[in-house]
């Protein structure tokens, strides 16, 4: 029995210094960063046209745009953002609805600026939706979106790059069961602004640098 027991400690410290050892193995793992996949660099001077979008979401098109130019910025510093809004003087004679293509040559003969993003953003109307159980009801009020972007050339109005993304949100819920009511209502604005966020995270996944384990 006095041999059992003193071996215990043994094996404890063992064990302890196998966990080191693998420790330091994972500490000393080496990761190379992987270059964007879109290098904005190359171009110097980039352009931005405010995100399209309905009358009634207008405000949400200008946030997508705002989030869309921080992420770029942020991934890629030192290139130049030319951001355009739909008040800017290019726009007196290409109004809403003129063809990105002929609005990047527009852009690129009165500016000089060999590269425009361009980006559409369709939200939903609040859509309910019921789901009726033995004892209980279920109503729910969401949202969807959907966000593409296109970086065109100037010179030519060709496609060099494009990305996606959608998102679905809940504004509201109405529960039911056993003779009690469950309400939980949520504002609109937020639930928009989280999708919106969650989609120019993805359409700017290329815009930033990676690490991969070597």
């Amino acid at each position: 029995m006095r041999t059992h027991n003193a071996m215990r400690p043994a094996r404890a410290w063992y064990a302890l210094a196998l966990c080191g050892i693998l420790a330091l193995q994972a500490c000393s793992a080496k990761y190379a960063q992987v270059p964007p996949r879109l290098d904005l660099q190359q171009y110097g001077r980039v352009a931005l046209v405010t995100f399209t979008s309905a009358d009634q979401h207008r405000s949400i098109g200008a946030l997508a745009t705002q989030r869309f130019a921080e992420e770029l910025l942020a991934g890629q510093p030192g290139v130049e953002l030319l951001e355009l809004s739909p008040t800017d003087s290019l726009f007196a004679a290409h109004p809403a609805g003129t063809d990105p293509m002929v609005l990047a040559q527009a852009l690129g003969e009165a500016r000089d600026i060999p590269v425009v993003f361009v980006g559409d953003l369709i939200v939903s109307d609040v859509k309910p939706r019921a789901r009726l159980g033995v004892d209980n009801v279920s109503l729910r009020a969401s949202v969807s979106a959907r966000l593409s972007v296109r970086l065109l050339s100037t010179r030519a109005g060709g496609t060099l790059w494009r990305s996606s993304a959608s998102a679905n949100g809940n504004v509201g819920r109405v529960d039911l069961a056993g003779g009690l009511p469950s309400v939980a209502v949520r504002n609109a604005d937020e639930a928009y602004g989280e999708m919106v966020g969650s989609m120019v995270e993805i359409v700017t996944q290329d815009f930033r640098p990676t690490w991969v384990k070597q």
